[in-house]
């Protein structure tokens, strides 16, 4: 694993798809009035097969099914609470639904997962995507944690015939994976540091955390194990047992509501349905919007879930049982 380069996922997913465009006719890239530095040189080269709905997510979907009904692979653009709940029915109808009797791809960027746009308030939060998008059929869900991970995801992108939701952190962030080739995508995760009891199991942004976290925690003589969940639908259950049964006890953390179908939720469902006697405990924003302004750090410190209180939690959860 290496710590840098720090680059911003979106950029990199859409560089990879601009140098596709050019060998590959069939895709188009959409955009709800929403731009970056990697755009402009997309918008400039390819005119014909890219198109700026302007401010109106419903008429990127439609557009977007439109095109991909007529056999064309389409990347929509946007920012993500506004991508996933300004046009939750034009997904479920258009996309969701249509996609079970025939093969659509469309492939949701989704900007600004969890609370990477910290100070722009609630209306730019995003807590819910993980939840909503994984209760529409035929839908994949894709959590990168660092840009390697965005950018090897375009190829699976354009081979799988699906409606796809990849949710992006806004925030440029440093390198997880530095051979992406090793493990196979597929999975849908991955065990970046393998511990003896206690693991932590995270997706996107929290992955820089858990890591964190692990590092610190391993001074207590705690050897913390980190799985990062990249893949949140479909899910190979048994697979994911496979790596959670030796370990006693679980922590999920995500940058999203607990307790209502997102990460924890997964995680919980697997262990029930394996009849694990499995500890787990979540970490996550509470039931309410988040008014207050400050850092990602000062949010997460607010829901009790900032780095010290986790580590304060991990180390006393253990120490109960033993």
């Amino acid at each position: 694993m290496k710590s840098t380069p720090a680059k911003i996922m979106r950029d990199v997913l859409i560089e990879e798809v601009y140098k596709r465009m050019f060998h590959n006719e069939n895709i188009f890239f959409l955009s709800a009035d929403f731009g970056s530095p990697a755009l402009d040189k997309l918008r400039k080269k390819f005119k014909d097969r890219f198109i700026n709905v302007g401010i109106a997510e419903q008429n990127l979907i439609n557009l977007s099914a439109g095109l991909a009904l007529e056999g064309f692979t389409v990347y929509a653009y946007a920012i993500a609470p506004f991508l996933t709940m300004r046009a939750y029915e034009q997904l479920r109808v258009n996309l969701s639904l249509t996609s079970q009797i025939k093969d659509i791809n469309v492939n949701l960027i989704g900007v600004g997962a969890g609370v990477s746009y910290e100070v722009s308030g609630p209306t730019h939060h995003c807590f819910e995507d993980i939840s909503i998008i994984r209760t529409l059929p035929n839908f994949m869900v894709f959590s990168p944690s660092d840009w390697q991970l965005a950018e090897s995801f375009v190829d699976l992108s354009i081979n799988i015939k699906k409606p796809k939701y990849i949710r992006l952190d806004g925030k440029p962030l440093p390198q997880i994976y530095n051979n992406v080739e090793r493990f196979d995508l597929e999975n849908g995760f991955c065990e970046l540091l393998k511990g003896e009891k206690v693991c932590i199991v995270s997706t996107g942004y929290m992955t820089h955390k858990a890591l964190k976290i692990a590092k610190e925690i391993k001074k207590s003589k705690i050897d913390l194990g980190v799985i990062d969940l990249f893949r949140l639908k479909p899910i190979d259950e048994t697979l994911l047992f496979e790596r959670l049964k030796g370990y006693e006890s679980v922590f999920t953390i995500e940058e999203a509501f607990i307790d209502k179908g997102g990460l924890d939720s997964l995680v919980l469902n697997i262990l029930k349905n394996k009849n694990s006697r499995i500890r787990l405990m979540n970490f996550g924003f509470k039931d309410k919007y988040v008014f207050d302004m400050g850092s990602r750090d000062y949010l997460y410190r607010l829901h009790g879930f900032d780095e010290e209180s986790i580590i304060k939690t991990i180390k006393g959860f253990e120490q109960s049982f033993c």
